[in-house]
């Protein structure tokens, strides 16, 4: 993946206009340094645009290990490509390996961050995440569920605080045996 420099400069450029397009004075002092503390957050929230989830997948173990392995409430934060205001929640991701390889679990939560880190559609999350393990780990199945709040459901629009989206893939094995996967979720469900 070829890494391109944020251009804080522009960000910064276009922040001042958004603020004076909606009637704000940009040089009032309290919003002088707006342009530039968002330009320097829009490079952290959507730094996941310089990097591949499969990269995390690239370390693996060999433990002859193929049942359920399930990491849960996996925290997200992400922002809608539509709106560009936040929508967080979390992640469930499960794998059952193929010939014994596994990764790392922290594998798994770094992985969320970068396909997070971008502007971004839950649906799209929910399949890269499943998609990237598929491609690198090449296990019997994969589910990932992504359960979040967006904002521009509960500050814009329809304005309904608390509704949650869920969203949830299933490929191979997971794809197709109905009693594997309903053990997922139930898994899932637990407290």
């Amino acid at each position: 993946m070829i890494k391109k420099e944020v251009d804080l400069e522009k960000i910064e450029l276009a922040v001042s206009m958004i603020l004076e397009a909606v009637g704000e004075n940009p040089g009032r002092e309290g919003l002088l340094d707006t342009p530039k503390r968002v330009a320097k957050m829009y490079a952290e929230i959507f730094s996941g645009l310089q990097e591949d989830p499969r990269e995390y997948f690239q370390t693996v173990f060999h433990e002859g290990h193929e049942e359920l392995v399930l990491v849960k409430d996996i925290p997200f934060f992400s922002t809608c490509e539509h709106h560009l205001v936040p929508f967080f929640g979390k992640v469930h991701i499960a794998y059952i390996p193929r010939d014994g390889v596994v990764t790392g679990l922290s594998k798994l939560a770094r992985a969320v961050e970068t396909v997070s880190k971008r502007p971004q559609l839950q649906e799209r999350i929910t399949s890269t995440l499943a998609d990237s393990l598929m491609e690198t780990l090449n296990p019997h199945g994969v589910y990932v569920m992504v359960e979040a709040e967006h904002m521009c459901m509960t500050m814009r629009g329809v304005k309904k605080p608390g509704a949650k989206t869920v969203t949830a893939v299933s490929r191979g094995m997971l794809e197709h045996d109905d009693v594997k996967r309903s053990e997922v979720i139930t898994y899932i469900n637990m407290n």
